[in-house]
């Protein structure tokens, strides 16, 4: 103990260098915990976006693409769904329930989503969580919306608000469905998925938006449509984005698969959603370990600053080893209190590291939450966290051991007598 508190007061005695170590230590554990820390939050976020649904169905393109704009909102489809193959598929006595999903519009970058009542009842996250109203009750009225919990809050809506969406999914829209307001009848529970950042209104709502557009463009003069004259019309919608289907028995998903994939009325793709986000992670593997591998050459780089600012001070500290030679330090004691000061000083960029991460997350869990969809928690490090940590410090030993080699090897050759 008497060393550790001797490596303190040697390390006081150069506080600006060590100061500047440590600093070094603590940015790169910092850098390392905030990538598995963001890394294993958006594993986690990603995996708890869906549950229970046992097939996701959509155009024909790839698996991972469907996955993405049906479930996580990003990206667009590269095809419709014909309405009658949606009814069809809902009618197959394999499928318990069917979600209609359909896409294209937005309100201030959120994506709308067109749906019916079977959304609120049967869509799952998390561990089989259902949706939940924090405010308010599901659309009833073509015109009504109910917000995801994160864009009310951004936005700062409340019911009974009343809101105008967009054509198209880009934040900024030159064209808006001004004729045909919605008003906001309810505000579902915060998720931590992208139904937070969903604008939710009726497959009749969407198509009552777009009743009186021709070849992608709005009508104009007396083509045009207002928001009561589409009340007369048969709103029922000529063709969706996705479906997403509950079926009465596990064991009839890969047939109904199958059967989809073959569908020969156009062509279709039924996904199973677990299988499409491992093929996701498998994808974002390689650039996940690129960034983990990038984060420990930070860690390296700062204990091998640490390295350098002990063995560039070795020369002048000879006297100093000497003069502990004289009041009976032996050869090991010099060696040990190397040690010690490169383990305080790996000690003390950990310590600083973890404090900062818990500071950087407190500042910008809000803004990554609402920008990016990830919740960051502030909870105690994992075990896999305290691994890394303590690999850090077992790192830290094992360099400050070439320093303190060499002041033992000084120690023994020098004696009283120290040439300057």
């Amino acid at each position: 103990m008497y060393l550790f508190r001797l490596a303190l007061a040697s390390l006081s005695n150069r506080r600006f260098t060590a100061f500047l170590t440590v600093l070094a230590i603590a940015l790169s554990a910092c850098l390392l915990l905030a990538v598995e820390r963001v890394r294993t939050e958006a594993k986690a976020s990603f995996a708890s976006t869906i549950s229970g649904t046992d097939l996701v169905v959509g155009a024909r393109s790839g698996s991972v693409n469907l996955l993405l704009y049906s479930v996580f909102r990003i990206g667009n489809a590269t095809n419709n769904i014909r309405w009658d193959s949606y009814t069809q598929l809902a009618e197959n006595p394999k499928v318990k329930w069917a979600i209609p999903l359909s896409l294209g519009d937005s309100h201030r970058g959120y994506r709308v989503l067109g749906t019916n009542q079977a959304y609120f009842e049967h869509y799952h996250y998390g561990r089989n969580q259902a949706l939940k109203l924090s405010e308010g009750k599901p659309f009833e009225d073509i015109y009504d919306v109910v917000l995801g919990a994160e864009v009310a809050e951004a936005l700062h809506y409340k019911l009974g608000d009343h809101i105008v969406l967009a054509h198209g999914v880009s934040t900024i829209s030159l064209v808006e469905h001004g004729d045909k307001p919605f008003t906001v009848v309810g505000i579902l529970a915060r998720t931590g998925t992208p139904v937070d950042r969903t604008l939710h209104i009726s497959l009749e709502g969407m198509e009552a938006l777009h009743v009186d557009w021709q070849n992608g463009a709005p009508a104009r003069g007396e083509g045009k449509i207002s928001a009561e004259q589409a009340r007369q019309l048969d709103l029922t919608p000529k063709a969706i984005t996705a479906v997403l289907l509950g079926l009465n028995s596990k064991v009839a998903t890969f047939g109904l698969q199958r059967a989809i994939n073959e569908y020969r009325g156009e062509p279709l793709m039924a996904i199973l959603p677990g299988v499409a986000l491992q093929e996701l992670w498998s994808l974002m593997g390689t650039a996940e370990q690129a960034l983990f591998i990038v984060s420990l050459f930070v860690v390296l780089t700062g204990l091998i600053g640490m390295l350098t600012a002990i063995l560039t001070s070795l020369n002048e500290r000879r006297r100093e080893m000497a003069i502990l030679r004289s009041v009976g330090a032996r050869p090991w004691h010099i060696f040990s209190l190397l040690v010690a000061e490169a383990f305080a000083l790996a000690l003390a960029g950990v310590v600083s590291g973890l404090a900062l991460l818990y500071v950087a997350i407190a500042i910008a869990q809000a803004p990554v939450q609402a920008y990016y969809g990830l919740y960051l928690p502030l909870e105690w490090p994992s075990r896999y966290e305290w691994t890394l940590l303590g690999g850090i410090l077992i790192a830290a030993l094992l360099m400050g051991c070439v320093p303190a080699w060499r002041a033992y090897r000084q120690s023994l050759a020098d004696g009283l007598s120290v040439r300057l």
